[in-house]
């Protein structure tokens, strides 16, 4: 059984992968890629197996081989960075992947998720908050960042919260790159919740989440009172609509210049994707 779903999948991702080069690269591309010229003695067997490493094809098997995590790990991140994956073949295998005994696996398919999931997958990730790994937790906050669902708002509120010394009995976040993306997060939710949890965090200790909390707050709120807790705490306590000027929330997307042998053509370019909003996000109201 799984043999057979595992091809099913690597038919579609390969099939995928002919109609995107016949399209995009022109004929001459195309002849290329399917040729198999071998470059060197290693094994590869295409220009563009040279620079990427394993095919999308392959990663299909890869991302469900019961014998190695790395290879799980790898294909998973490697379909989950592929535009066509949110059908719903590919969510199967993300949705099975982000139980993962291996942190890595979860993480991959946490982003995979993510990027094509809807506000109904928002709860795997809001599982993750709570992961005794503290890379899972940053995926887990990342990728909430994508996904709007009001759910979600306690849990990253208290992904939010400094430790406090005085009263270790409260839930909290130990990592102060886990509130980091927890703060940002928030950004997204016109709640009274939110806006305590984000001036409390102008007081972290961390000054990257004192930063977070102060782009959040501008965000939901129109203004900017820097990260004195008291000038915002006034403010807030004085107006009847504190939501009335927001402004749209925008995720951070991944970006970066291209490599050397990113400009030898018909080498596909950095994965580099424009900024939105999450999917799910309410745009009414909000200029």
């Amino acid at each position: 059984m799984q043999n057979g779903w595992c091809m099913n999948l690597r038919g579609r991702i390969v099939d995928h992968r002919i109609k995107r080069a016949a399209c995009g690269a022109g004929l001459a591309a195309f002849i290329v890629v399917l040729s198999g010229c071998r470059l060197d003695t290693k094994g590869q067997d295409s220009i563009l197996a040279a620079f990427q490493g394993p095919s999308v094809g392959d990663a299909a098997l890869m991302a469900v081989d019961p014998y190695s995590a790395d290879n799980r790990y790898k294909g998973t991140l490697i379909i989950g960075s592929q535009p066509f994956a949110g059908e719903e073949l590919y969510m199967r295998l993300f949705l099975a992947n982000i139980n993962d005994p291996d942190p890595r696996v979860r993480i991959a398919s946490m982003r995979a998720i993510a990027n094509h999931g809807r506000p109904e997958h928002a709860p795997l990730l809001i599982n993750g908050l709570s992961h005794p790994d503290a890379l899972v937790r940053i995926e887990a906050a990342r990728g909430l960042q994508r996904l709007y669902n009001e759910d979600a708002i306690d849990p990253l509120v208290i992904a939010s919260k400094e430790p406090d010394l005085e009263k270790p009995e409260e839930p909290a976040e130990t990592s102060a790159a886990v509130r980091v993306e927890a703060v940002d997060a928030l950004g997204q939710y016109a709640d009274d919740r939110c806006v305590q949890a984000l001036v409390a965090a102008l007081n972290d200790s961390d000054l990257a989440v004192n930063r977070a909390a102060q782009n959040s707050l501008r965000t939901l709120t129109g203004q900017d009172f820097g990260l004195s807790q008291r000038q915002w705490l006034d403010w807030y306590e004085d107006t009847k609509s504190p939501f009335a000027n927001r402004a749209v929330y925008e995720y951070n997307a991944f970006s970066r210049p291209k490599k050397w042998y990113e400009h030898i053509p018909f080498v596909p370019p950095p994965p580099n994707e424009p900024t939105s909003s999450p999917n799910g996000y309410p745009l009414g109201g909000v200029k």
